[in-house]
């Protein structure tokens, strides 16, 4: 990003400068070559199609590398990364994504430490899509913006388990057109908002209230039966940062559990939105798509416990 008349805007070479002068001080990084999506775009525009041109990079040049580092914005990365999970089945190799919350441009950006550790990670991290930011290496199916100036604004539960689809060699996973929103319950919506979701969206992701309540109207009823008839899913998160979900605490869940509601348990929304787009791209059926929506693929959300005796 540069300074222009209408505020920061994307600005070419400002990122291959940089790159190229800390490479220049890094003898144990052998060759990094530089490949520009063009054109340049803020995050705020990006698309499921842009998660596509990342990823398909990063698939036709998978042979001649060791590992990938992609710059990004702020405001959707954590979007893009979980999208790179499920796009590269059977990634080998480490995939690290970073930015700056302050533009390289700007004098004390945060943007070359972000830069110099992300050229490092690439080289040294596990198998699997990173967030490389503030000295810290976030699991990329758990990571979430959680602040909108501070340099330490990128935050990620941990997990056991890598943030990679496993499988023998990469496949490409390909995002389809589709009709997929994020909507949120808050006192007093009208019912016809989410009537409108259920008969024209292919699935949506549904914001609740703490682990998983929402409110016992007749309308929002309504919409989801419509939306389970229709095999259009509907996946429930927590709108609190921490915590997730866990359907069937409170009766005030049982409105979502008879609307087939799916449980989204602890994903992260942009994980959640990520991975409904990536099912609906996967398989029409509609069991296919909801066993899974509600299965832990690549650490996106923890398994429930098995049951004990």
């Amino acid at each position: 990003m540069a300074r222009g008349p209408e505020g920061f805007a994307p600005k070419a070479g400002v990122v291959e400068d940089m790159l190229r002068a800390l490479v220049s001080d890094a003898p144990d990084i052998a060759q990094v070559d530089i490949t520009t999506l063009a054109p340049l775009i803020d995050s705020a525009n990006a698309s499921p199609a842009d998660w596509h041109r990342i990823a398909s990079g990063i698939h036709a040049a998978y042979p001649d590398y060791d590992g990938f580092l992609v710059i990004h914005g702020t405001d959707t990365m954590a979007y893009s990364a979980a999208a790179l999970c499920f796009a590269l089945d059977g990634l080998g190799k480490p995939v690290i994504l970073t930015g700056a919350m302050l533009p390289l441009t700007v004098e004390g950006s945060d943007g070359m430490r972000n830069l110099r550790d992300a050229l490092a990670a690439a080289r040294d991290a596990p198998p699997g899509v990173w967030v490389q930011f503030a000295g810290r290496r976030l699991h990329g199916a758990r990571v979430r913006k959680t602040h909108s100036r501070a340099f330490d604004g990128f935050n990620a539960d941990a997990s056991v388990v890598p943030p990679r689809l496993e499988g023998p060699t990469l496949r490409l996973h390909a995002p389809q057109p589709a009709r997929v929103a994020v909507l949120a319950v808050a006192p007093g919506v009208p019912d016809d908002f989410f009537a409108y979701a259920a008969r024209n969206f292919d699935g949506f992701v549904l914001r609740c209230y703490g682990s998983g309540t929402a409110p016992e109207t007749p309308g929002l009823r309504a919409a989801l039966k419509e939306a389970q008839a229709a095999g259009h899913p509907v996946v429930a998160v927590s709108q609190c940062p921490e915590g997730g979900m866990a359907l069937g605490t409170y009766a005030a869940a049982g409105i979502l559990r008879d609307g087939g509601v799916i449980d989204g348990r602890d994903m992260t929304v942009e994980a959640a939105f990520a991975k409904l787009i990536y099912t609906l791209a996967y398989s029409s059926d509609p069991g296919t798509r909801r066993a899974r929506l509600q299965t832990a693929l690549c650490g996106e959300l923890t398994p429930e416990a098995a049951p004990t005796a």
